[in-house]
């Protein structure tokens, strides 16, 4: 296997010589490394596919994005987001556009052709664990643990946003192929689907409240859209019919599988969307295929030393990429892993040769194969021949050849010889053409309408069934027979027989209904004619054809004292549902619907032949009644080969066509009438029955009545003892609380006392403080005062200080015109020794006039020191206490 390093290249070859697939399928292996001279490697993380399935991309660890092309075996390096990547899907409609979802929560397109950045989509509040496109490529849903939210691709913007609760977190959330339903499925296993266009809940998966829970965390769906396969934390793969929201299978997984971590149907070329091949990976890191119908694994890719984390699988199916442990791509080629898959199924025209080679018939019959039926692989497309042996000489030969609905009876036998059972996908179909079904809507109502019969009240407990649906389908088919012939209200074995038709047309009562009838009118001929007792007739049919092949096995029989009640009726009774699975019994079926009523006692006494071994080592009486009581390993294709011998290997003087009639299907519009049993013995049990009811009825209303009555009398002999004992209580009560009110008044009298204490005590606080709050008012307005007298004293230093300020600036000013006019004498002494008498008198008139105003600013201060010598005098008067 080639080893490819992508390195730091941005482009280049995936493989570089031809080839050659390893024995583990690969083709290559792709790592890269974070340079040339590092060995460390650069983990891969997430793929996806696109459309065509010929290329896809893959996001590594340091946010590069490469586009690999398998076809062109080319890959490219398309864009470098900085970050790792949690998510990619391909844009549907524009093929070159790809989403990202990034480790910021962020969603981004780019074109892998220009590597441009088409949009940026924001919302999220956490990594985005998947996207899912719609099929048209208009929509996008992205899903985080906490919500999930629909986006236009056109646009870009942001439609729908699904909140949740906290306790309960979104697995994921996704489109359905080919459809306008969304799935979303809860950490709670709880599954929605949706409409696309106005988000109505279209339907809710049902939830098992029994058992274990799976804890989903993986989801596939196939290619139509019908089948889901989800699994968790356990070995168990639950597989879901989305048509029918019913639980179709649950595959169990080996031992050693204790998680499943990815699910993934792989697509076939030839099975129209239904895939059978489910991958399932597991945390051992093993990714298995299996048939979903076979259950039966088909190759494993992956191993404990090199284990895979996720997968992706091509559209197409032809390839297999997967992520492994180490952090490196895988590319498997699905054909060289194994050759059933994408393999054209079987010609559609069979050879088949009737009769010996003289005779020169031969018929060509158009098979439609059935959904995930592969042939062996053969060589060349040449026609595969199947000589039949002659089947045996009956009516049915010449009568009812062509069916309803196109089918012919003849080519739907061949079909079933050749492949052992119808397609699954049309059995039905198939089986409601065999028998003609009548599909008398109007007759099946009228039967409907009369309510649950007397007979099938309490099924229930009797035959208790886990699924309400089952047992009110059950219930609802018993009473339309009951009341079509009186006779199956008597019979016990009714429910058995007719259970495993409810099970499989649960969903259809009137297709279900004309399923058991035509099986009783024509394969349980003549079972009814020894009622209440066995049909001793057809036993002894059995017996004979048992006689005539095996007579050993009769004679240990014999020996052991067991006859055809132990050994056939229970096989007759249940037909087959008790000894055979599902897939078995509806192979079996395929071949009863087939074939002349006799067939289904054929099978009876092949199923014994079969089984002769065991059988034979049986001495014990109870051994036997286990054994036709409970499955066990047989071969139905062994089974039914033995069947079709004994039919055409048995004498006709025993065999059982001799006796049956042929197939009869059910008339058009009303039932036919059914009275092929005792009446006087049906009409004597009803009887019996209805009087034994109807005492059973007056018994029940007399015990009613008595248990009423017992019931009143102990409800009045209870009703007087809670009085009594409600009286003594009152007493004790009385006397309690007396004993309370004295203990209160008790409790008044101290409070009281002490209440009168502590006002005496507030009374001498509140004269204390009156007090000292006249001491400290008188205290106030003493320093009011002395603080005015301090402003007085301060007021009079002031005009003190401003008038020798004032005289002295006088005698400067003075003295500077003395200078100045002793200046100007010197100066013009000539010019002014006429005007000395005038200037001197100027200036005795001026010293004058400044002597008197010293004067009067003297006298001034003498008044206030007088003033304030007064105020002195009044305030020792005023307070005298103080002083």
């Amino acid at each position: 296997m080639q080893v490819t390093d992508i390195g730091s290249r941005e482009e280049g070859k995936i493989w570089h010589r031809k080839l050659v697939t390893s024995k583990f399928g690969a083709l290559v292996t792709l790592i890269r490394s974070a340079s040339a001279r590092q060995t460390k490697t650069v983990r891969l993380l997430h793929v996806a596919f696109d459309t065509t399935g010929e290329s896809f991309i893959a996001g590594d660890h340091h946010g590069h994005i490469y586009v690999f092309d398998i076809s062109r075996n080319r890959f490219k390096l398309v864009q470098k987001t900085g970050q790792a990547c949690t998510a990619l899907a391909f844009n549907l409609r524009r093929t070159t556009e790809f989403l990202v979802a990034l480790a910021d929560y962020s969603i981004k397109c780019f074109d892998k052709d220009t590597r441009q950045l088409v949009s940026w989509m924001r919302g999220h509040e956490g990594a985005v664990s998947s996207l899912s496109v719609h099929s048209s490529g208009c929509y996008a849903i992205s899903t985080s643990s906490d919500t999930a939210q629909l986006w236009d691709i056109d646009t870009f913007q942001r439609k729908r946003k699904l909140n949740i609760r906290q306790s309960v977190g979104i697995q994921k959330v996704f489109f359905l192929p080919h459809s306008n339903t969304i799935l979303s499925c809860f950490s709670d296993d709880s599954i929605f689907a949706w409409e696309s266009d106005t988000l109505f809940c279209k339907y809710q998966l049902p939830v098992s409240q029994d058992g274990p829970r799976i804890h989903y965390r993986t989801f596939a769906v196939t290619q139509d859209g019908k089948t889901l396969a989800a699994a968790g934390r356990s070995n168990l793969v639950h597989l879901w019919c989305l048509e029918s929201q019913q639980l179709l299978r649950v595959i169990q997984m080996p031992p050693k599988v204790r998680t499943v971590r990815y699910l993934d149907f792989l697509p076939d070329s030839f099975d129209g969307g239904s895939n059978q091949t489910l991958g399932v990976l597991s945390q051992e890191g093993i990714m298995r295929f299996i048939n979903i119908q076979t259950c039966k694994q088909i190759f494993e890719i992956g191993s404990h030393e090199d284990a895979i984390t996720s997968a992706s699988i091509s559209p197409k199916g032809h390839h297999i990429v997967a992520v492994m442990d180490s952090g490196a791509l895988k590319i498997y080629e699905v054909r060289s892993l194994t050759p059933e898959i994408s393999q054209p199924p079987q010609p559609l025209l069979k050879k088949v040769t009737k009769g010996n080679s003289n005779e020169g018939f031969c018929l060509k019959v158009k098979v439609q194969t059935g959904t995930g039926q592969h042939p062996v692989k053969t060589s060349g497309r040449r026609i595969q021949t199947k000589v039949l042996p002659r089947p045996t000489a009956s009516t049915l030969d010449n009568k009812e050849i062509d069916l309803p609905n196109g089918l012919n009876r003849k080519r739907l036998q061949a079909l079933l010889r050749a492949f052992g059972e119808f397609p699954a996908k049309y059995r039905m179909f198939i089986w409601r053409s065999l028998l003609h079904l009548p599909e008398n809507h109007a007759a099946f109502s009228s039967l409907t309408d009369k309510g649950l019969h007397s007979a099938y009240m309490c099924l229930q407990e009797r035959y208790p069934i886990k699924s309400h649906k089952l047992q009110r389908g059950l219930q609802r088919v018993l009473s339309a027979l009951a009341h079509w012939a009186a006779i199956f209200g008597e019979t016990d074995y009714l429910p058995l027989l007719a259970f495993p038709f409810v099970k499989l047309f649960q969903n259809n009562p009137l297709i279900c209904f004309e399923v058991v009838a035509t099986v009783i009118v024509n394969w349980c001929q003549h079972w009814f004619e020894y009622f209440p007792n066995p049909p001793l007739n057809v036993l002894n049919l059995a017996e004979n054809v048992l006689a005539h092949h095996d007579r050993e096995l009769l004679q240990h029989f014999v020996a052991c004292g067991v006859t055809s009640q132990l050994y056939a009726w229970p096989l007759f009774e249940t037909l087959f549902s008790e000894v055979l699975i599902r897939e078995e019994w509806l192979k079996l079926f395929d071949n009863v619907f087939s074939n002349h009523p006799s067939f289904l006692l054929m099978a009876v006494v092949a199923y014994v032949t079969c089984c002769r071994a065991p059988l034979l080592l049986c001495t014990d009486k109870k051994d036997f009644e286990y054994f036709f009581h409970h499955r066990n390993s047989l071969d139905i294709g062994a089974m039914l080969k033995e069947a079709y011998r004994l039919m055409e290997n048995t004498p006709a003087d025993i065999h059982p066509s001799s006796m049956l009639s042929d197939f009869e299907p059910l008339t058009q519009g009303q039932y036919p009438i059914f009275n092929k049993y005792p009446t006087f013995i049906v009409e004597y049990q009803s009887q019996e029955r209805e009087r034994i009811r109807h005492q059973e009825v007056e018994y029940l209303r007399e015990r009613q009545e008595v248990q009423e009555l017992h019931a009143e009398a102990v409800r009045q002999q209870a009703e007087f003892e809670a009085w009594y004992k409600q009286q003594e209580l009152l007493v004790q009560g009385e006397e309690q609380r007396r004993r309370i009110l004295q203990e209160e008044e008790n409790k008044l009298a101290q409070q009281r006392a002490r209440l009168a204490a502590m006002k005496r005590e507030l009374k001498v606080k509140e004269l204390s403080l009156i007090d000292s709050a006249r001491r400290r008012f008188l205290k106030h307005q003493q320093d009011q005062r002395r603080i005015q007298l301090q402003r007085l004293d301060d007021e009079i230093q002031r005009k003190m200080a401003l008038r020798d300020q004032e005289t002295a600036t006088a005698v400067r000013d003075i003295e500077v015109r003395q200078m100045e006019l002793d200046a100007q004498r010197h100066l013009f002494e000539q010019q002014l020794a006429k005007e000395q008498e005038q200037v001197s008198q100027e200036v005795k008139a001026e010293v004058e006039t400044r002597r008197r105003r010293a004067e009067m600013e003297d006298s001034t201060l003498h008044n206030l020191i007088e003033t304030d010598a007064d105020l002195s005098q009044k305030n020792k008067r005023v307070f005298p206490t103080y002083y």
